[in-house]
């Protein structure tokens, strides 16, 4: 009842924004028979860039969303230059054309007034997102190994925020089961915004040593917060942070420690230039999103 027929959708805009069916065989088939105008928003390309870190099967799914997407659409909504640069070079080697697309940064909304959460004595950094093999949680606890062995009861806390995902069983033994780690490392399954907040707050810095991603949330919440930054030197990371953060090479493991250990003294050089830097921190907002968008829609 009330359904609208094919023939009534005819010219209208068509906007997906989740990848959702775009593997189906039949859409292009409902597209053509439609008349709509797609626009596909593209949030990351991982699953052929990185197969390695995605279920079974996906490589294969995202293959075909993107070879649907560039057929049919209308127009591409990037969340990244970097996800519309990966997905020009995926084009390339499907020979296919790019339709017209704009990259338009997911905003965020405002960190509320942290919480009362209990701190650390010691110098804090904080890893959030969920445990997988594609955040490198398993390398940067190896790493703090090495620290807690070297430093002793001076070594600094790092505090681990966010669910336990697939195939992290590694990360999740040592968390468990690790006698050097027990001491200075702190796992919580889930926390409101307002203690994310507080923790970030606390925080000497956010450590993002993914090894792939299309586009990094806590790394722009942090910077927004006025917490100082480690990330893998990713293009996507020094694209929507604008080149603030330090930026360390997410196998490099002599390098994070050195650079953790740096951040956890009072008077590291390095942090304070980050920080002198911080001011100049633009914050991705939601209606600069829809004025990116708006702007490509119109011309549909």
């Amino acid at each position: 009842h009330g359904r609208k027929t094919d023939k009534d959708l005819s010219g209208r805009l068509y906007l997906n924004v989740g990848h959702t069916g775009l593997d189906d065989p039949g859409l292009a088939a409902w597209i053509q028979s439609a008349g709509v105008r797609p626009v596909y928003f593209i949030h990351d390309l991982i699953p052929i860039t990185h197969p390695e870190y995605c279920r079974e099967g996906e490589l294969e799914r995202h293959h075909a969303r993107m070879r649907t997407a560039l057929r049919t659409g209308a127009a591409i909504i990037g969340n990244s230059q970097a996800t519309l640069d990966e997905l020009a070079l995926f084009a390339e080697a499907e020979k296919l054309d790019v339709p017209p697309s704009t990259a338009a940064w997911l905003g965020i909304t405002p960190m509320p007034p942290p919480a009362a959460v209990g701190s650390s004595d010691r110098p804090t950094f904080v890893i959030v997102g969920t445990i997988e093999a594609r955040k490198n949680h398993l390398f940067l606890l190896q790493v703090w190994t090495r620290i807690a062995q070297k430093m002793g009861s001076d070594a600094p806390h790092l505090l681990v925020l966010g669910q336990r995902g697939w195939e992290c069983e590694q990360a999740v033994d040592l968390l468990d089961r690790a006698a050097a780690l027990k001491p200075v490392v702190t796992e919580i399954g889930g926390c409101s915004d307002e203690e994310l907040a507080a923790h970030l707050h606390n925080a000497q810095a956010l450590l993002f040593p993914s090894l792939a991603e299309g586009y990094g949330l806590p790394l722009v919440e942090a910077l927004s917060a006025g917490t100082p930054v480690i990330a893998s030197d990713l293009p996507v990371f020094r694209e929507i942070s604008q080149d603030i953060p330090t930026f360390v090479d997410p196998l490099d493991g002599p390098d994070w420690e050195r650079q953790i250990i740096d951040f956890s003294r009072h008077d590291s050089e390095t942090r304070k230039a980050q920080c002198a830097r911080m001011p100049s921190f633009r914050v991705p907002t939601w209606a600069d999103h829809f004025a990116k968008a708006d702007a490509l829609l119109s011309t549909v």
